[in-house]
């Protein structure tokens, strides 16, 4: 890969939670790899996790000028944020009220960023959405502050159009579909698949800032590739005409060999070789892989519907469960239905805690993948050319499923209907996600579905190789930087 003869510093600033900081540390590498320099400002907590991400050692910073920097800055006091000592990353927490006040604490971190950015003199500030201050502080310093976006441009367009009917739909019935206007698709959602409204103090005013931070900032850059969603993001640079956005992802396909892609985010909870040798020794396409992201916490009884259906179907399986606090109801396995291990004996594989998710999906005996649709993995499902049967959740999860079952067509709806950060959502029994399965690996309508999966992954791939349309885009969007810096904006 041809490196960038500009001098260009760039800084960047990750929200502390997985979905958020993994795909922003894989930016990283790719601007390193252009040969630009770059600094991750993060806190002593997190710090360990993302220099095993950027592969940060005393040993090649001596060997190269292209490592990453760390910056470390200490997480705000708990006599301030009102938080547990020792949680500095979203990770840590189940409750939606924990996790609010938890974004809210991303306030706190304007002084000690706004003194290191005064002090090292950057080109640029790339940060998350929940730093509202980032775009008046970029500007006070003279440089652009780019908005990395956790989502892709249709989820994005939806909201707009969400935005211009949020009138009319306050009179709808939970249940009742409408249309999301001024779409290039017909993309019908109910109210209940909507956020409700924030219930702390200080959480609506908080959004404002960060939305506001967000449409002022310099421009954008998606984790997201062209061929994916040609039509939106047509649509939102044509309703964003004095403000710039790039695509230069999937940023995950930065991590080509399985080390790499095993040490993305967390310590896994399984070895690698162990993992490997169980995937290897199973059929191509045979596999059904469950994950719902890190956040995810279902009921024991829900989990027990997850368990009946895997053994009722027969697929083989791997099945991520988040590991839980002490004292959780499914800290045992005690949901697990009677006679489940002898019955999968050989078929399943139950993973506790973090999995090496892109390294799995990219296994050829990966045959589906049932997912809670978050961008970071539906992307890395595209990414991998794996069909997907979808349980969405909260956030823009029931936008994204939309777009893999209507726009795309390489999946099917298990039956979720209500948003909910926590575990009061939609009840689905066994027999919906049997059915789900069933359709999602046996038939002639699964084996369409996979093919459609299959061209989207050769275009993930060379969209990213030189020349591709998300190497363009990462290229123009060096030159824009470059070109701001000359200027002396």
């Amino acid at each position: 890969m041809a490196k960038a003869n500009h001098n260009l510093h760039i800084v960047f600033l990750p929200y502390p939670a997985p979905g958020h900081t993994i795909p922003l540390l894989d930016t990283v590498r790719l601007f390193a790899d252009r040969g630009i320099k770059t600094t991750v400002i993060t806190t002593p907590l997190n710090a360990p996790n993302v220099a095993k991400h950027l592969n940060i050692t005393n040993e090649n910073k001596m060997s190269s000028d292209f490592i990453p920097n760390l910056h470390i800055i200490p997480f705000p006091s708990p006599n301030v944020t009102g938080l547990p000592a020792g949680f500095e990353n979203q990770a840590s927490f189940t409750s939606h009220l924990m996790v609010q006040k938890f974004i809210l604490a991303m306030e706190l971190f304007k002084d000690p960023v706004e003194q290191f950015l005064g002090e090292v003199k950057p080109n640029c500030l790339v940060s998350d959405l929940f730093f509202t201050f980032s775009t008046n502080l970029a500007k006070n310093l003279g440089i652009p502050r780019l908005a990395f976006q956790v989502t892709g441009f249709f989820p994005m367009c939806v909201m707009m159009g969400l935005h211009e009917i949020r009138e009319s739909r306050c009179i709808l019935d939970d249940d009742e579909s409408f249309i999301v206007p001024n779409l290039p698709h017909e993309i019908r959602l109910t109210k209940s698949q909507l956020q409700k409204d924030g219930n702390i103090d200080g959480w609506g005013e908080f959004m404002g800032r960060a939305i506001m931070g967000y449409m002022k900032s310099y421009g954008d850059v998606f984790n997201t590739f062209y061929e994916l969603e040609p039509h939106y993001v047509d649509l939102y640079r044509k309703n964003h005409n004095c403000k710039k956005a790039w695509h230069i992802g999937p940023v995950s396909l930065c991590n080509r060999k399985n080390e790499e892609q095993f040490q993305r985010g967390q310590s896994a909870s399984i070895c690698e070789n162990d993992c490997l040798k169980w995937l290897d020794s199973k059929p191509a396409n045979s596999v059904v892989y469950l994950s719902f992201g890190t956040l995810t916490h279902f009921k024991a009884s829900q989990l027990r519907e997850i368990a009946i259906a895997l053994a009722n179907v027969g697929h083989n399986f791997i099945w991520v469960v988040r590991a839980r606090d002490k004292g959780d109801e499914t800290e045992n396995e005690e949901w697990l239905p009677e006679g489940f291990e002898k019955r999968v004996e050989g078929k399943g594989l139950i993973i506790r805690g973090w999995a090496p998710q892109v390294m799995i999906l990219e296994h050829e005996t990966i045959g589906a993948f049932v997912t809670h649709c978050g961008w970071n993995s539906a992307l890395e499902g595209f990414s991998a050319g794996v069909a997907m049967a979808t349980w969405p959740l909260h956030a823009e999860h029931f936008f994204i499923e939309k777009l893999v079952t209507q726009v795309l067509k390489i999946g099917v709806e298990i039956g979720s209907k209500d948003w909910s950060f926590g575990d009061d959502g939609t009840f689905i029994d066994h027999v919906k996600i049997e059915n789900a399965l069933k359709q999602i690996m046996v038939g002639e309508e699964a084996l369409e579905m996979r093919a459609r999966a299959k061209k989207l992954k050769e275009l993930a791939h060379n969209c990213v190789k030189e020349g591709g349309s998300s190497y363009n885009d990462l290229t123009n969007l060096i030159q824009d930087l470059a070109n701001y810096s000359c200027k002396g904006n």
